[in-house]
């Protein structure tokens, strides 16, 4: 496990699932909790952008292949550390699904990155436990947090124990009840992402 001790993020890159856009649901809920902390809190806003991937801007259905979802992560990561004059080493990645996964690959593949939001991690496809996607787990030397649904059928919580372990960053992992798409859960993920940025 890793004892490096992170800065604050200075902001938030968010990517949606496979069947989705930029404007998911649940990605609008993290942003505008980031974005608008509660009265009363003590947190500080932190900057989100929310992006599409290469095949949903050009209108395809198809998911990206890693080198080209990657390619296109860093050229957005890049950006937005521009736009907020910090190297992307203070910039979080993730998203829902295949996005986080894309950015996890992303991180493992050499993106600087102060830490990964993984929410519905796709750990393995439905039914088939035997095809992981971890192979890249122990290049992840940055915080990482897990939000994921306690009967989701790619991969359950104990799965994702089982396996995260091979990660050196700072793993936390969030349980909430649903499947996949933790249904009707947004403000709960909003606030455990919140939550987790509190430990920087």
């Amino acid at each position: 496990m890793s004892t490096t001790q992170h800065p604050r993020p200075a902001g938030l890159l968010l990517t949606p699932g496979a069947g989705a856009g930029r404007d998911h649901h649940t990605l609008r809920a993290v942003a505008d909790r980031l974005a608008a902390p509660p009265e009363g809190s003590t947190r500080l806003p932190l900057p989100v952008r929310r992006v599409d991937f290469p095949y949903r801007l050009a209108g395809r259905r198809m998911p990206d292949r890693p080198p080209v979802a990657i390619a296109h992560l860093r050229a957005e990561a890049e950006s937005f550390a521009t736009e907020l004059d910090v190297g992307t080493d203070q910039i979080l990645l993730g998203g829902r699904s295949y996005g986080g996964r894309m950015c996890s690959m992303a991180v493992a593949d050499g993106l600087r990155s102060a830490g990964l939001v993984l929410l519905s991690y796709p750990l393995h496809p439905p039914g088939k436990p035997e095809k992981l996607r971890v192979d890249h787990f122990g290049d992840l030397d940055v915080p990482v947090l897990f939000v994921s649904g306690d009967r989701d059928p790619f991969g359950s919580p104990a799965e994702l124990a089982a396996h995260t372990g091979a990660i050196p960053g700072l793993v936390t992992r969030v349980t909430l009840p649903g499947a996949h798409d933790v249904r009707n859960q947004d403000d709960a993920v909003a606030e455990a992402v919140a939550d987790w940025l509190t430990g920087f």
